[in-house]
């Protein structure tokens, strides 16, 4: 297992963040010790489940300065004209490592909207639905399985088609 020197800046704790704010929505997840992986492929080889259920947690900035989290199956994209439809805006964008650290309190391949240091809204493709799930637990070596209606549910998460073949 890979280990990760705490970020200048970042809140710690990040997989108590993420427990914590759980049991306060009722909201059963699971965390699961793992190394460190060099693709989203390698990581779902490692847990024995396939890419597509593994839900990367994105960051995504509107042109207001906010964010929101996109939540998109391992093997598929964000479609932007789709995303942008749903959120009702012409531009979207993809913050830089360190604004999506200051947006969530979470370091990229561990980011969550479970425990974010701000509560953005969720956008969920549809394609998780009634799946169990694999995402980011607040802190590297770790991912956190859940299951995905009882995470829109906790959140009033947005549902809709949002997301594309990877190119």
């Amino acid at each position: 297992m890979t280990s990760h020197a705490p970020v200048p800046g970042a809140p710690a704790g990040g997989r108590e963040r993420v427990r914590a704010d759980a049991a306060a929505r009722g909201l059963a997840v699971e965390f699961l010790a793992r190394q460190a992986a060099r693709s989203l492929p390698e990581a779902a080889a490692i847990m024995g489940i396939d890419p597509a259920d593994i839900v990367k947690s994105l960051v995504v900035k509107r042109s207001d300065d906010s964010f929101l989290f996109a939540l998109i199956p391992g093997d598929r994209a964000i479609s932007w004209p789709k995303l942008r439809a749903v959120v009702g805006v012409n531009k979207l964008s993809m913050p830089a490592a360190d604004v999506a650290l200051a947006a969530t309190g979470y370091e990229r391949g561990t980011i969550t909207p479970l425990g974010s240091t701000t509560a953005w809204p969720v956008f969920a493709d549809e394609a998780i639905v009634g799946q169990r799930v694999a995402m980011g637990a607040g802190e590297h070596g770790y991912s956190l399985f859940v299951a995905a209606d009882a995470l829109i549910e906790a959140f009033g998460a947005t549902v809709a088609d949002i997301s594309g073949p990877v190119a």
